[in-house]
């Protein structure tokens, strides 16, 4: 071979070699999009997950602080409601113990009756700080939602629908109903209000 021929191939090497060169960096950099593409993309999947795992986390914290507030006014709506049966209890013996033929003698029965009466006022200050509270039922309105009608009374004074006589105190606790109160409700009399339609009609 010539020494021209040999120049021209060593000419032409080194014209394809940095083609090869350059050829490598411009895929090597490609390599390095797709590898940052990638990158990016796991982090917004990861923050994505983050998210709604953190969504989830604060659901759950709320369920469960529902679950035990739900479980606690259960446990004491219980107490109280089986409360009430001692203040009934002590109401009676008060009413009792007066109507009594035999205790009226008794000098020390005033001092007895104060005594349960002390206890019946401790024990509705304690209802009272614990969001135990009296339905108001004589003079109002029947309400079904707070009230349960036992016996009607006629009376033509008094508006259809009112409360007339209390049998039995009714309660709340908060928001809720503890014991409807017995109550008996005014009614019209029948026989005077078919009398005024008889003289209506024979006018």
């Amino acid at each position: 071979m010539s020494e021209n021929n040999e120049k021209k191939v060593e000419e032409a090497k080194e014209e394809v070699a940095p083609k090869k060169a350059n050829d490598t960096i411009d895929k090597d950099s490609g390599a390095e999009k797709d590898i940052k593409i990638s990158i990016e993309e796991k982090l917004k999947i990861s923050e994505e997950k983050s998210l709604r795992l953190l969504a989830e986390i604060e659901n759950q914290r709320r369920r469960f602080e529902k679950e035990i507030k739900d479980a606690f006014e259960f446990g004491s709506f219980n107490f109280a409601r089986e409360s009430l049966a001692i203040l009934d209890n002590l109401q009676r013996a008060k009413e009792a113990i007066k109507n009594d033929n035999v205790l009226k003698d008794n000098k020390d029965l005033e001092k007895f009756l104060e005594n349960i009466t002390i206890i019946e006022k401790d024990l509705l200050s304690i209802f009272e700080k614990n969001n135990i509270k009296k339905i108001d039922a004589e003079g109002k309105k029947f309400d079904p939602n707070l009230h349960q009608a036992m016996t009607e009374i006629e009376d033509d004074k008094s508006e259809t629908g009112t409360i007339l006589q209390e049998i039995q105190t009714g309660y709340m606790l908060g928001e809720r109903l503890l014991r409807p109160a017995l109550v008996g409700v005014a009614k019209r009399n029948n026989s005077k209000n078919d009398e005024k339609n008889d003289k209506k009609d024979k006018k």
